[in-house]
């Protein structure tokens, strides 16, 4: 079944109470048992709930994979990741990451007695070097958030399975219209949802997908035993969205291209980061393992101190300056005071998030538009 296929019906049969066509709103904490025990596979929408699990069966078969959970927000996926470790363990991780990743990494695990190392993973043998015996879980994003390193799946899948040591992906910034990580050799696949694959901007959630049975029973075991699992609305939501991905997905990489290009030349932008060029660091791997670049771009102005930056982030009328990305509506975001916050400066400057940038997830109005208002923002 292809990807348009999958996205529209894996999962999902028409409801054979009804007949209807879209998956019905479970609106119920609690489920009929004929007896104790007899309960078809549903006792409490914690743990499982009908339009829930047509929504993790479609997502599983998005990333090619044979099981899928979803949760509460992608924080939750992720935290459920690492509940999977214990005191001593150590994880691989990379120097340029979402916020909210180094934040649960730094503020919350290490006080349990984890350690992370954070490195530069452009190069896979970079990997190597931190291996020990205590290390459990190597955590990639590629492209990252939000200067677009690249990381090689494969080469690192290959590392973590010579070692024995989980590999996890966030996949968030690519979608699985992009990319595949299962098929490179990744044992999970993290999202946060409420980015392209819900992509309307107005549902909040994450996922993990994976193929190991067993590992599912024991991801399963802490997404039920902690609760951190949405409810049938945003489940339903989700799947709606789901239905016009492959569509969305190809406008917001042809409105990308059109306005990396665009941005590439102009004379207020020193440096630009997307990985469709083909001098972009590690394009060989992206030009691999992608099937396209996507709409997500990030630009440092030139010359520009923090209040100047300030100026142009507030400056457009069509992309609008938030927190978040890819829904069908253009966002204009300043990591360095949202969404990255939470890193030391030390460390965002070390991978180039600096005052003066900028990251785009480009949505999939006109294009002319698009221009039209970067060309004044800008001027």
């Amino acid at each position: 079944m292809k990807f348009g296929t999958k996205a529209i019906h894996a999962g999902q049969e028409p409801d054979p109470s009804t007949g209807a066509i879209m998956t019905p709103i479970y609106q119920t904490s609690t489920y009929w048992q004929k007896s104790p025990g007899d309960n078809k596979g549903f006792e409490y929408s914690r743990g499982t709930n009908p339009t829930r699990k047509a929504l993790e069966s479609c997502l599983a078969a998005l990333e090619n994979a044979n099981f899928g959970l979803a949760f509460s927000s992608g924080m939750g996926a992720t935290d459920a990741v690492m509940k999977l470790l214990a005191p001593g363990d150590e994880v691989i991780t990379g120097n340029d990451l979402y916020g909210g990743s180094y934040r649960i990494f730094t503020k919350i695990f290490a006080n349990y007695g984890i350690k992370f190392h954070f490195i530069d993973m452009s190069d896979p043998n970079n990997v190597k070097n931190y291996i020990n015996d205590h290390t459990k879980l190597i955590w990639i994003e590629t492209p990252t958030n939000p200067t677009m390193q690249i990381v090689d799946i494969a080469a690192v899948g290959a590392i973590a399975k010579e070692n024995n040591i989980l590999l996890a992906v966030d996949n968030t910034f690519a979608s699985p219209y992009l990319q595949n990580p299962i098929d490179l050799g990744a044992d999970i696949v993290m999202h946060s949802v409420t980015k392209y694959l819900g992509g309307h901007s107005d549902v909040v959630m994450g996922a993990l997908m994976l193929n190991d049975e067993d590992l599912y029973k024991r991801l399963w075991f802490i997404y039920n035993a902690c609760g951190a699992t949405p409810g049938p609305m945003d489940s339903f939501l989700v799947l709606r969205g789901l239905k016009t991905l492959h569509l969305r997905m190809k406008a917001h990489c042809e409105n990308g291209r059109q306005i990396a290009e665009f941005l590439k030349t102009h004379p207020k932008v020193d440096k630009i980061y997307w990985p469709g060029f083909t001098d972009h660091p590690n394009h060989d791997i992206a030009k691999k393992q992608m099937r396209d670049f996507g709409g997500m771009i990030s630009i440092t102005l030139k010359g520009a101190d923090l209040q100047e930056t300030y100026r142009v982030a507030s400056s457009f009328k069509v992309f609008t300056l938030a927190e978040s990305l890819g829904g069908v509506e253009s966002l204009i975001n300043h990591p360095v005071s949202m969404t990255h916050g939470s890193i030391p400066k030390a460390e965002r400057d070390k991978v180039g998030v600096t005052d003066n940038l900028l990251r785009l997830s480009v949505g999939v109005e006109d294009i002319e538009d698009l221009l039209d208002d970067l060309k004044q923002a800008l001027s």
